[in-house]
């Protein structure tokens, strides 16, 4: 199991899971949720105390990775296989990311 935390705006609004089946699953911080300030970091995870679970990467996130050629680079550099999402996840959007979400790896 693989886990990341979350940030909206450096703030930490929840944690994004890889279980050992590959599947995955987000949930917000139950702070996040109370305080109406807070908005959801995308409209397809709507802010709830409920935790989402898929079977792949969810879009929202999917949508952070780089693709092609940039992808290709990333993984070689990074030693990461082209099929591991949430390893490529942790890679590219922990420091720069387009918009207000980054994600950190959270160590076991």
């Amino acid at each position: 199991m693989r886990k990341a935390k979350v940030l909206f705006k450096n703030e930490e609004a929840g944690t994004l899971t890889q279980h050992d089946d590959g599947s995955f699953s987000f949930h917000y911080h139950v702070d996040w949720v109370t305080n109406n300030e807070r908005p959801s970091i995308s409209l397809t995870l709507p802010k709830e105390e409920n935790e989402f679970h898929s079977k792949y990467l969810f879009p929202f996130f999917f949508s952070m990775l780089p693709e092609g050629p940039n992808k290709q680079v990333v993984c070689t550099l990074h030693r990461i296989d082209n099929e591991d999402h949430f390893g490529l996840l942790m890679t590219t959007a922990k420091n720069d990311s387009i918009g207000a979400v980054r994600i950190i790896k959270l160590e076991n």
